[in-house]
């Protein structure tokens, strides 16, 4: 199992949970409205390598430099490792091209890709993904054809919607208070909300996350991060790892 550390400083700064903008409720001030704060680390629950499925790329520096281009020898962009969250940082693999990579980027635009060195990283392997289904309100996890398990979900309302496209889980981190706003854990999304820039001091990142109001489930109730059970946040906190893909349909 890969332990994650996440600092509460940085939880503080980064404002996950308390900034992402689907963390919020419009309407319920119980529900993820404040800045809570970390309790202990979480760790997600990391899948041996296999064949087929996707690829995550483990950071193993202190810093990764991002290209536009394999090959470029200009860097486009460094990022940090850990994260702005203190976990360490990951990326889902699109694809290999001999001692380069193109990486799913945890940026906006949501779905922007780069490249980086081969070296520079770890892979690993997981079957497993989440796909949220935002028009019926459900979500399932799949290893391979198999689904391992479904519920529903509560999806972002108004001018606030959860965007479609491919993320992954970036980080997890598990809320002080199981029976907040924000449920007993919350995945950080590599995506962001395509109409709130910031929230809540944090820069729009989206979750996926548990709740303390389970009746809002099946509907449009948050600031564009995905809500789920306590008990199916839970399960996918112990079997899916950090780097899982998640895809949301039109």
């Amino acid at each position: 199992m890969r332990h994650l550390t996440i600092h509460t400083g940085a939880l503080l700064a980064a404002g996950l949970i308390a900034g992402p903008a689907g963390c919020g409720s419009s309407g319920d001030g119980r529900s993820g409205d404040g800045p809570p704060k970390a309790s202990r680390p979480a760790a997600a629950a990391a899948e041996p390598q296999r064949q087929g499925g996707a690829e995550i790329a483990t950071v193993l520096g202190r810093r990764i430099a991002v290209h536009k281009r394999k090959g470029d020898g200009a860097v486009w962009k460094t990022l940090s490792n850990p994260n702005e969250m203190g976990a360490t940082r990951v990326f889902l693999v699109d694809a290999e091209d001999g001692d380069w990579l193109k990486v799913l980027l945890p940026i906006r635009p949501n779905g922007s890709t780069g490249w980086v060195k081969a070296s520079d990283v770890e892979l690993s392997a997981t079957t497993r993904r989440l796909e949220i289904d935002p028009k019926a309100f459900r979500f399932t996890v799949l290893d391979g054809g198999k689904v391992l398990r479904t519920g529903k979900v509560a999806t972002g309302e108004g001018g606030t919607p959860t965007p479609v496209g491919r993320f992954y889980f970036t980080e997890l981190v598990e809320p002080p208070d199981p029976g907040g706003g924000y449920g007993a854990y919350a995945f950080g999304l590599s995506g962001f909300s395509p109409t709130l820039k910031s929230f809540a001091g944090g820069p729009g990142q989206l979750a996926v996350h548990g709740t303390n109001k389970a009746s809002a489930l099946g509907g449009k109730a948050s600031h564009g991060c995905v809500r789920v059970s306590n008990d199916d946040i839970t399960w996918m906190a112990k079997n899916l790892a950090i780097g899982t893909p998640v895809v949301v349909k039109e």
